[in-house]
């Protein structure tokens, strides 16, 4: 009844008429922001963070949280009209959300994509405003044996994204582990796989920059080849029947999307994991259990529900450690604290007691802010529809366009854009061979968490590999990790076993 009643006083003051409106423009200020790529909600809320100062500590982070929620919300536009991931965390909905927009599917893409965020919020919020403090505490709990076995069952997950060919997802995940391990040593800062002392590498290969060459530019070169005697438009279009039609689709998906929440919920809670794992495992774990797994990656409309669902709900459980331990969760949540700490506000667990108002106007304009995005993301739709419509030799040069701008503005490095072009023309040549672009964008993503957390445990345990399987936790998630990779191979034997026993024709 405690948590109903500051709940309801949070509402008071998150749906006071300034509070109100500053909620509606943060979330349509992030949906734009989300739908650049480049941006995402990182640099929209660095861009909006000092401007914060002209109104009082409170409306402020309703401010910024709307921006936050606002980009998730707007990084599946441009990653489903455009094949262009608008942030990291849209990379998996850029996998099957892509290819339905070039099957005249963009607004049931989009209509998931809205539905999906908004389930996912909303779970999640109810969750916080539940099981804020004990759910701090499992946090805690998490070291760096236990990340290391989270990210490798992640994987594990990923090993069926190729369709049939494993041997291909396994060459690709290689691969995308091989590219993040270039830069520099995270222990002894010695440079590694820099191709010839290049400054440029140095730094990385960021996952941004592969997955805008790999799906954009290549994507691009794919579609000049494939259409070049008649040049093609996307046949996008959106009635309110496909509306209609769109949300009785997402109904049959409720299993999935619950899922999803609960699985980025969890993931977005613990520290420096954040909502691009959360949406790269809902997506691989909803492929594994899905009764159609090889329609996934070809406009499986489950494949942008579920990825939409986890970065959403991760990105309200990255708030969780911020707010009751100080500890961010992700980037965004690192400026969203450093706000905090600059009005005069201290994180922790006596947040809740000595500023009431703040805290729970804070998680009551989560509320105010899912149901805002949710509700201007469906009515731009059609909006975003039309641009799909543009003759595809104006839609290319601006795709053109974006990566390059996408590529160059996180890091204002010329390097990053011959980046994009490379793996542009090598994502082209790898579609063609059939090799699956997902794994090696994914395993990008992942690799340096995982070698990081693997040294850690190592470090801490002298050495001693078995601390892996000593710790509870870390111990049964690498068994059900051991289980999704064997489970491939048992798929096969079986359909092997009833090929061999059915009766020749």
């Amino acid at each position: 009844m405690d948590v109903l009643t500051l709940l309801a006083d949070g509402f008071a003051t998150s749906l006071s008429p300034l509070n109100l409106m500053i909620v509606i423009l943060g979330v349509t200020a992030g949906l734009f922001i989300g739908a650049m790529p480049g941006l995402g909600s990182v640099n929209g809320v660095a861009i909006v963070l000092p401007l914060t100062f002209i109104v009082p500590p409170t409306s402020a982070i309703i401010l910024l949280a709307a921006i936050y929620y606002g980009a998730m919300y707007g990084g599946a536009v441009s990653s489903i009209l455009l094949g262009i991931p608008g942030a990291s965390t849209a990379v998996a909905t850029t996998f099957d959300g892509r290819p339905m927009a070039q099957q005249g599917k963009a607004g049931l893409a989009l209509i998931a994509a809205a539905v999906a965020s908004f389930v996912g919020g909303t779970i999640s919020v109810v969750l916080f405003t539940l099981f804020a403090a004990p759910l701090a505490d499992v946090a805690l709990a998490f070291g760096p044996a236990e990340e290391f076995a989270l990210v490798l069952l992640a994987f594990t997950t990923f090993v069926g994204l190729g369709g049939d060919d494993v041997l291909k997802t396994i060459v690709m995940i290689c691969l995308g582990l091989v590219l993040s391990t270039v830069g520099l040593d995270l222990i002894s800062g010695q440079p590694r796989l820099i191709f010839g002392d290049l400054p440029g590498f140095y730094s990385g290969i960021s996952f941004l920059v592969l997955a805008i060459g790999a799906y954009g530019v290549g994507e691009v070169l794919y579609t000049i080849e494939t259409s070049k005697s008649a040049p093609q438009v996307t046949p996008a279009r959106i009635t309110f029947g496909e509306l209609r039609a769109g949300f009785r689709a997402m109904n049959r998906l409720w299993k999935t999307m619950s899922f999803g929440s609960f699985l980025g919920f969890f993931v977005g809670m613990l520290p420096a994991a954040g909502a691009t794992p959360a949406s790269l495992m809902a997506y691989g774990i909803a492929r594994q259990t899905s009764r159609n797994p090889e329609s996934f990656g070809k406009g499986n409309i489950e494949g942008v529900a579920a990825p939409e669902t986890a970065n959403n709900a991760a990105s309200t459980g990255s708030l969780l450690p911020m707010l009751t331990l100080g500890i961010p969760g992700s980037p965004t949540t690192a400026l969203l604290l450093g706000g905090m700490v600059m009005w005069g506000l201290m994180p922790g667990p006596m947040l809740f007691i000595e500023q009431p108002e703040f805290v729970w106007g804070l998680i009551s304009s989560l509320y105010t802010a899912n149901f805002a995005a949710v509700a201007i993301n469906i009515a731009l739709i059609p909006l975003f529809v039309w641009a799909l419509r543009m003759p595809f030799t104006v839609l290319c040069a601006l795709v053109l366009v974006l990566c390059i701008v996408g590529g160059y503005a996180p890091s204002q490095k010329m390097h990053d854009v011959w980046l994009i072009a490379g793996f542009g023309v090598a994502g082209y040549l790898l579609r063609k061979a059939d090799y699956p672009l997902a794994p090696l964008v994914l395993a990008l993503v992942l690799g340096p968490l995982m070698e990081k957390s693997f040294r850690q445990t190592l470090i801490a345990e002298q050495g001693n590999v078995l601390a892996f399987f000593e710790r509870p936790l870390s111990a049964s998630f690498l068994a059900i990790a051991a289980l999704f990779f064997v489970l491939p191979a048992v798929k096969y034997l079986r359909k092997s076993t009833r090929q061999s026993m059915a009766p020749a024709e």
